[in-house]
């Protein structure tokens, strides 16, 4: 409950800092997200690499289990009654 307090807190302030009221820093927080949307588009390309990397992986490992199963499947002799 306190960490949900906390929160609406926290955002009413950062609210209250960029209206021209407050302290009217939207200039400066609008410069920043300029600034700061290449390097946040780096990071994400940077994470969707290493997701599709671990999912080329992880199809292989897959691959590879489903055609050593059906190896054994077809090695094993038909009982014979």
């Amino acid at each position: 409950m306190k960490a949900l307090i906390l929160g609406f807190v926290v955002i009413a302030v950062a609210v209250m800092v960029v209206l021209p009221a407050g302290l009217d820093w939207l200039e400066d927080v609008l410069t920043f997200l300029r600034g700061s949307l290449p390097v946040l588009a780096g990071i994400i390309g940077l994470i969707l690499i290493f997701v599709g990397v671990a999912d080329i992986k992880d199809r292989a490992a897959a691959k590879k289990d489903e055609s050593a199963s059906s190896d054994q499947k077809s090695t094993i002799p038909p009982r014979k009654d």
